[in-house]
């Protein structure tokens, strides 16, 4: 029955209403930011991803139910790493009690993934009107520090959030989202948070 639905259809019964672009908002991504943001779609999945000079962000990934297990998911990965550039993802705290969410964090942590512990990030949904705290993931094909990947990430992120995710949002959505200085936030070197994708990483 997925193979029916076409991509939007196949993200909005997947992904949680408070993680969801419109219809509208993706599609003029795909029209008005052509070459930066780009959709990777087959019978059984949908990448939705944004290219920059320097990094690249992973939107969303869906890989249908019955073609999970298989290596898809990790192959459409390996295809952007070649690329060579830092890659970046948000993803929901983690939630034991949730084996999709957990699944998700097994998935990254295989395929080489770091949890940016210095970054606080927590955004109003504009669908529900509620506080949303995410954790950013990332893999860096430099062997840089922690603190100055940590750092070129929160950049990204701040970009990402200004040029992707509020892209002309009050047409969309009769109404803004917050501005980056009140949704992000990298913490001192002392406040790092517990890292999410270790109990995981352990594992693969």
């Amino acid at each position: 029955m997925s193979q029916a639905l076409n991509w939007y259809d196949k993200l909005n019964k997947y992904f949680p209403v408070e993680e969801m672009k419109s219809r509208k908002h993706m599609e003029t991504l795909l029209a008005e930011k052509e070459g930066i943001y780009g959709k990777d779609e087959g019978p059984h999945h949908v990448l939705m991803y944004a290219e920059f000079d320097d990094f690249l962000f992973v939107d969303y990934l869906y890989v249908s139910s019955e073609s999970r297990g298989q290596g898809l998911g990790g192959k459409l990965i390996r295809k952007l790493k070649e690329k060579g550039k830092p890659i970046i993802l948000e993803v929901e705290p983690v939630d034991y009690s949730d084996t999709d969410t957990a699944k998700r964090l097994k998935f990254y942590a295989r395929e080489g993934f770091n949890h940016a512990r210095r970054i606080g990030y927590s955004r109003r949904s504009l669908a529900t009107g509620e506080k949303n705290d995410l954790e950013i993931l990332y893999w860096s094909p430099d062997q840089a520090d922690e603190d100055t990947v940590e750092q070129a990430i929160f950049d990204g992120m701040r970009r990402t959030y200004e040029e992707i995710h509020t892209f002309k949002d009050a047409d969309f959505y009769g109404k803004s989202y917050e501005p980056a200085d009140d949704v992000f936030d990298f913490h001192r070197e002392q406040e790092r948070k517990d890292d999410i994708l270790q109990p995981f990483a352990a594992s693969v």
